[in-house]
C-alpha cells in the first residue's frame, strides 16, 4: 500500500447550508482526514488562501461577494503550476455561461443537483494516490466521562436521528436508478423522520425559500425536485452514526421509529375524520420524538468512540433527561416553520389560550397511539381534547387496527 501524503486542505463555499453539508460529508467519504473548511461568501474563502492555496476548491457559481466564477477568475490569475484544483457547481447549465467559464479551465464543473457518485468519484481520484487508502479512527472519548456529560455537550451540535434500515438499503437502490421522480421519493422517505425533517428544512432554507413555508414532505420534495431530494439523502446516509448498531440501542430504536409512525397514522386518520390538515399532522406526529432518536444515535456516536458499556437502565434514564430538550435544539437549528413546531409541540401540552384544530388532534393522537395494542380507544372522548374537538367516542371506535401506511 502506498504510503499516505499529508492531509489535504480542502475549502468549500456555498450559501446553501444543506449543499454544503453533502459536500463535507463526501469529501470525508473521499478522504475522512482531509482537513476541510465550509466557508458562505467569497471574501472568506480569499482570507482563508492569504497564507496559500487549498490542495481543492469546491465553489458555488452564485456564492455571495464576487462570486464563484470570478473567484476562479481570481485563483487562475495567481499562474500556479499545477492549477489549483478548482470545482465549479452551478444551476446555470446554458450555452453562455458554459462559455464563460471553460476558458478558466475548472477541474469541473458540475451542474446542481449533481450526480452524488460521480462527484464521489472525482474527488477520489484527486485527494488520493492510486492504490492509497487512509484509515482514520473514531475521535476516543475521555473513559472517566460519564454519559450524561456527553449528551449535554453533544446536544447543541446533535446530526439528528438515525436513518431507518429499510431507508438505508433503500437508498442504495435507488441511487443505482437511472431515474426517479417524486412519486417514487414520498413512500421511500416519508415513514422516516430524520429525512422527513431535514427535507423540509432544507426546502425553507434562505436560498430556496418562496412563498409559504413548506409544512409537509410532499410540499419540501415539490420544491427541492427528485434529484436535489437524492442528494441530501445521500448526504445523511454518509453521516457517521447514522445507523445504530449496539445491539442495546436498536430495540429503543424500534420502539421509538414505530411509537412515531403510529402517532403519524393516527393524526392523519383523526384530520380525515375531523376536517383538519391530515399531511401536515401526520408530519407533526413523524417529528414528535425526533429528539429521542437524536439521542440514541449520539449514545451511538459516543459507543463508536469508546464510551463505557451501558444498561437499559441508562439508555431510559438519558432518554427521559435528554430526548426533549434534543428535539426542541434541533427543530430550532433546523428552523423548521414555527407554526409545524407549535404543532409538534401540542403532541406533548396543550397549553393555555386558544388551541388549533389540528393541535388538538396531535393531542388525542400521541394518546390514541400510547395505548397497548388492542385497547379500548374510547375512554379518551372524555379528554379535554376530545371534547373540544367534539370527538365522539364511537369515531374511536372505529379507529382501524392497522393504520395505513
Amino acid at each position: 500500500m502506498a504510503e499516505p501524503q499529508q492531509a489535504p486542505r480542502v475549502l468549500i463555499a456555498d450559501p446553501d447550508r444543506w449543499s454544503a453539508e453533502l459536500l463535507a460529508e463526501l469529501v470525508r467519504k473521499a478522504r475522512c482526514d482531509a482537513n476541510l473548511k465550509v466557508l458562505a461568501d467569497s471574501n472568506a474563502v480569499l482570507e482563508q488562501c492569504v497564507d496559500g492555496w487549498p490542495d481543492l476548491l469546491i465553489v458555488d457559481y452564485g456564492l455571495p461577494g464576487i462570486g464563484g466564477l470570478e473567484l476562479l477568475r481570481e485563483v487562475r490569475r495567481q499562474r500556479r503550476h499545477p492549477p489549483v484544483p478548482f470545482f465549479l457547481l452551478t444551476d446555470r447549465v446554458d450555452a453562455a455561461s458554459v462559455r464563460a467559464a471553460l476558458p478558466l479551465a475548472p477541474t469541473a464543473y458540475l451542474a446542481k443537483p449533481f450526480n452524488t457518485e460521480d462527484l464521489l468519484k472525482r474527488l477520489r481520484n484527486l485527494l488520493l494516490e492510486p492504490g492509497e487508502e487512509i484509515a482514520c479512527p473514531m475521535p476516543a472519548v475521555d473513559a472517566t466521562r460519564e454519559l450524561d456529560d456527553y449528551l449535554s455537550e453533544a446536544r447543541d451540535g446533535s446530526a439528528g436521528a438515525p436513518l431507518l434500515t429499510e431507508v438505508l438499503e433503500a437508498l442504495e437502490l435507488a441511487l443505482n436508478a437511472h431515474q426517479r421522480d417524486l412519486a417514487d421519493l414520498e413512500p421511500l422517505f416519508r415513514r422516516d423522520p430524520q429525512l422527513t425533517g431535514q427535507l423540509i428544512a432544507a426546502a425553507n432554507s434562505a436560498a430556496r425559500h418562496v412563498g409559504s413555508a413548506c409544512q409537509t414532505l410532499p410540499q419540501a420534495l415539490s420544491r427541492l425536485g427528485a434529484k436535489y431530494s437524492l442528494n441530501l439523502a445521500l448526504g445523511l446516509a454518509l453521516q457517521r452514526s447514522v445507523s445504530l448498531g449496539d445491539p442495546l440501542l436498536l430495540p429503543h430504536g424500534e420502539r421509538i421509529w414505530q411509537q412515531s409512525q403510529r402517532t403519524a397514522e393516527t393524526a392523519r386518520w383523526l384530520a380525515q375524520c375531523l376536517e383538519g390538515d391530515a399531511e401536515r399532522c401526520y408530519t407533526a406526529g413523524l417529528l414528535h420524538l425526533l429528539g429521542d432518536l437524536a439521542v440514541l444515535r449520539s449514545i451511538q456516536a459516543w459507543r463508536d468512540s469508546g464510551g463505557r458499556a451501558l444498561v437499559d437502565d441508562d439508555v431510559e434514564a438519558a432518554l427521559r433527561k435528554h430526548g426533549a430538550p434534543f428535539g426542541s435544539a434541533l427543530r430550532t437549528r433546523w428552523r423548521l416553520p414555527l407554526e409545524l413546531r407549535q404543532l409538534i409541540a401540542a403532541a406533548f401540552q396543550l397549553g393555555g389560550g386558544v388551541h388549533s384544530r389540528d393541535g388538538l388532534i396531535l393531542h388525542i393522537a400521541r394518546l390514541v397511539a400510547e395505548l397497548p395494542e388492542g385497547a379500548d380507544a374510547r375512554p379518551l372522548a372524555r379528554h379535554k381534547a376530545a371534547r373540544m374537538l367534539g370527538l365522539d367516542a364511537s369515531v374511536l371506535a372505529s379507529k382501524p387496527s392497522v393504520m395505513p401506511g
